[in-house]
């Protein structure tokens, strides 16, 4: 076993905040269109976040990122490094993390630059962040993990691929709401998703998706890390996983000793469906909305192609005098409008005139 990372200083979550378009697609217009209804009872995910026609992972992360920096109350010149993880990125040559940067006011001494590893992505640019911090080189840094809503019509993916996700400012962990104890990665080669150049739309083998890929890689990330830091699941208040449907989420949450208390929290994907890089950085936040000091809290992401990260955290008494400078992630949650499958597919562009 490799032995879990540790940054040279103690560093943690100074500033959180999320972000989810207001619109949802039903999953019964999905399965009316492509299925004639006759999966309703079967359904992954009870509907799904749709960004606006003017929505995209850089305006959102901007909305998240405001959010986190109020949170903090940091200075944005402070911010040394900003790091944007997506599938949806709105160039193919060109960083979201310039266009967030400017609009915040943190350019132009910083560094910036754009992850992409599938749905772990988000917490890819949080392990960057913590040891770019952990090792002195800033106090301060930007991490976010944010997506649109993607998926070929009539795929299977359409049901949940929804969009949204949260930001994350790194910085001291005298600062911090919540500490970072330690963390874990592990990867293989598994390719159970994947979106080749010039394709418009991922693809999926589906005989890896479940056990090879999803299931295999959060508990080896996860076991590892409890082996490290001497821990269990009984150690810790909450957990959140990575949310590609309703089922997968709690199936791993019980083959890692977890029980449905500590995961009542941040368990997302029912009503916005799967945020993709934004998914598992999405989940924490409802949970750091709802923690109390002492809390212990994990969270494990998955990535196609395939990885997971898994992390250590424990609340400090900041968090709650920070969780009213921004929006709570239920209250994007719970502002839904309701659209049909023709103006999501008029919006996402997946119909032309």
């Amino acid at each position: 076993m490799s032995s879990v990372m540790k940054p040279a200083r103690k560093v943690g979550i100074v500033g959180y905040g999320s972000y989810i378009p207001a619109y949802r697609l039903p999953a019964t217009e999905i399965s009316d269109l492509w299925r004639d209804g006759q999966d309703k009872l079967f359904l992954p995910v009870k509907q799904k976040s749709v960004p606006g026609k003017d929505e995209d992972t850089a305006t959102m992360s901007i909305e998240a990122a405001k959010n986190a920096i109020n949170r903090a109350q940091v200075d944005p010149k402070k911010i040394r490094a900003v790091w944007v993880g997506s599938e949806s990125h709105p160039y193919a040559v060109k960083p979201t993390g310039t266009i967030v940067s400017q609009v915040l006011g943190i350019v132009p001494d910083t560094v910036s630059a754009d992850m992409e590893f599938a749905c772990k992505a988000g917490t890819e640019a949080m392990q960057a962040a913590f040891a770019f911090v952990g090792s002195h080189m800033a106090d301060y840094a930007l991490a976010i993990g944010m997506d649109t809503a993607q998926g070929r019509p009539g795929d299977a993916l359409e049901y949940t691929a929804a969009a949204g996700g949260a930001a994350y400012i790194i910085g001291p962990a005298e600062e911090s709401v919540a500490i970072l104890e330690g963390s874990y990665s592990y990867i293989t080669d598994t390719p159970d998703f994947f979106r080749r150049a010039y394709q418009h739309y991922p693809e999926h083998g589906n005989r890896f998706t479940g056990d090879p890929a999803y299931f295999k890689h959060i508990t080896s990330a996860v076991k590892n890390l409890f082996e490290g830091l001497n821990l269990t699941a009984d150690d810790f208040k909450y957990a959140v996983f990575h949310q590609p449907n309703t089922k997968f989420p709690q199936k791993v949450a019980k083959m890692l000793g977890f029980n449905k208390d500590q995961i009542r929290y941040g368990l997302l994907a029912p009503h916005v469906g799967n945020t993709y890089a934004g998914a598992s950085v999405l989940g924490l936040t409802d949970i750091l909305d709802n923690a109390d000091a002492g809390d212990r809290v994990l969270i494990a992401s998955f990535g196609s192609g395939a990885g997971s990260d898994a992390f250590s955290f424990v609340v400090t008494d900041k968090l709650k005098e920070s969780v009213g400078r921004a929006p709570l992630t239920q209250q994007y949650v719970d502002r839904a409008i309701k659209i049909n499958y023709g103006k999501y597919a008029r919006w996402r562009k997946k119909i032309l005139k």
